[in-house]
């Protein structure tokens, strides 16, 4: 897994890229997700249209940033989950993300 991450409108934009699956990346990551959050920066877009693929471990690396977000009275959305729509419906987390279909539409969630 590869990742990069930026700021955009005030909204923290991850791109990642690779196979999900746990690993150094995953610590790097978290500390991220905690720099943004102690900046006070609150919305975030994980955006995976280049992902390949995904384990157990990438989804607990989802679900703990979502909590971590949450926790700290932030949002976080997935976007372009196309490639992992299957182990989200299966694991039934589809229903606990919130997810768009592009980049944009998840930036403009955070208008209304």
């Amino acid at each position: 897994m590869k990742f990069d991450d930026n700021l955009e409108n005030d909204i923290v934009i991850f791109d990642v890229s690779g196979k999900i699956m746990g690993g150094d990346e995953t610590t790097l990551f978290h500390g991220k997700i905690h720099e943004y959050i102690e900046k006070n920066k609150k919305h975030f877009v994980v955006d995976l249209r280049n992902v390949d693929w995904m384990n157990s471990v990438g989804l607990g690396m989802l679900i703990s940033a979502l909590t971590t977000v949450k926790n700290s009275g932030g949002r976080l959305v997935l976007a372009n989950i196309t490639k992992i729509e299957s182990i989200l419906t299966i694991t039934r987390l589809i229903t606990v993300f919130e997810s768009f279909d592009s980049r944009e539409e998840a930036m403009k969630s955070f208008a209304t």
